[in-house]
């Protein structure tokens, strides 16, 4: 077998995630290696952090990238303020609900689940039944947008019931950052994490991360050590800290990877984060608008929906699996499947930063209303395209 260069073909990246990236941050990958300790990388570690402020809209001195994807940010949060014997409480609408009850168990606790539906938000009223009944939980834990189904859940709402009760509170915010509103302060999230292949639109394997003080005094009052030696955040702060040059050793950053973040967190600024969540709104809206042309349904209620994330019904009789694969070899369009309990359902259709523009949605919307057309599926009266455009005009 003879090896050469890999050269991917070009895509249009509208699925569940990555998203397109910008050229910017392509090219920031390619600047010079220089040392996880220097002082310059150090000095740009620290604007990172800034960033990552502006992004999670908080001022939690504990805010930064862990070297690895969402997944271990999500098992971050978990191990460093979960213990044996500890109670936590997950809420289950989806499939990443799910990997939260994994995390808790493997931590040695007990997860308490509120399940919901698939496609709904997070029920408030069986929340609070459940902390009533389950006193002295350590944690409530929870995805704000759910990934594998399109909805949101109110996270103030769930943040502040949690609080009442006095348990500390886990959000899964790998979708949403940058994308829609995720206000850390405001909501008084003590643990949130997320992924830089989404709405930031950066390369994928980067987990943003924020802990509050609140969290802070619960990881340094541990009573076991934390589980997993690399994401152990009393070790990490050492090398994340505002101390400059002193700062100690912990492992060999990504370096080329997080001067990527640090370009897309700089576009991110440069658009304004209101502006970006509003262009999400738009597109999303103009998208809505195009499906309904086509007689698609979005299977999320109107009040609950992801705008950056689309869960589409599959019409009856049709081959979901079929349809993407010819928007993938045909027009370089790549949507996703769904998952779980949504296998062979739903399309995902991703609306995520820089995927998120007029371009992408029109393009789309023309592409599957051809393959649709093509393959004898009643499109009702067409037009996906115009349709989308009269609200992008509007």
């Amino acid at each position: 077998m003879t090896v050469s260069s890999f050269h991917p073909p070009r895509r249009m990246l509208m699925g569940p995630g990555p998203s397109d990236i910008d050229s910017r941050v392509l090219q920031a990958l390619g600047r010079p290696v220089i040392g996880h300790l220097d002082p310059e990388f150090i000095l740009m570690m620290d604007e990172v952090k800034g960033l990552l402020h502006y992004a999670f809209q908080t001022t939690n001195q504990m805010t930064l990238p862990i070297s690895a994807p969402g997944s271990a940010g999500m098992e971050s949060c978990f191990v460093n303020l979960v213990e044996p014997g500890d109670s936590v409480v997950v809420c289950v609408n989806g499939v990443f609900g799910g990997r939260m009850v994994e995390n808790v168990e493997r931590c040695g606790a007990t997860a308490i689940k509120v399940e919901d539906d698939w496609g709904t938000p997070v029920n408030l009223n069986k929340l609070e039944d459940t902390l009533k009944a389950n006193p002295g939980v350590k944690a409530v834990a929870f995805v704000h947008a759910e990934t594998s189904t399109g909805v949101q859940s109110d996270a103030a709402a769930i943040s502040a019931l949690a609080h009442e009760h006095g348990a500390l509170v886990i959000m899964d915010a790998v979708t949403s950052l940058g994308g829609t509103p995720v206000m850390v302060d405001e909501w008084k999230i003590d643990a949130c994490y997320s992924g830089t292949q989404k709405c930031l639109s950066c390369v994928p394997g980067i987990s943003p991360v924020t802990f509050s003080d609140r969290a802070l005094d619960t990881i340094r009052g541990r009573n076991h050590k934390v589980q997993s030696w690399f994401l152990d955040m009393n070790l990490i702060m050492g090398y994340w800290s505002s101390e400059g040059a002193t700062r100690s050793y912990h492992h060999t950053a990504p370096v080329n990877t997080l001067y990527a973040l640090h370009e897309s967190l700089v576009m991110l600024k440069e658009e304004g984060i209101e502006n970006a969540w509003k262009r999400h709104r738009r597109n999303h809206l103009a998208l809505k608008a195009g499906l309904d042309a086509l007689g698609l349904k979005l299977i999320v209620d109107e009040a609950h929906r992801l705008p950056q994330l689309n869960a589409v019904q599959v019409p009856d009789s049709v081959d979901e699996a079929l349809v993407r694969r010819r928007l993938l070899s045909e027009y370089g369009i790549e949507i996703g499947a769904g998952l779980g309990a949504l296998a062979g359902k739903v399309w995902r259709i991703g609306l995520m930063g820089q995927s998120s523009s007029p371009r992408h949605v029109t393009l789309a919307l023309s592409a599957l209303e051809a393959v649709l057309t093509d393959m004898g599926v009643s499109t009702g009266q067409g037009g996906a395209a115009a349709a989308a455009q009269k609200v992008l005009l509007a």
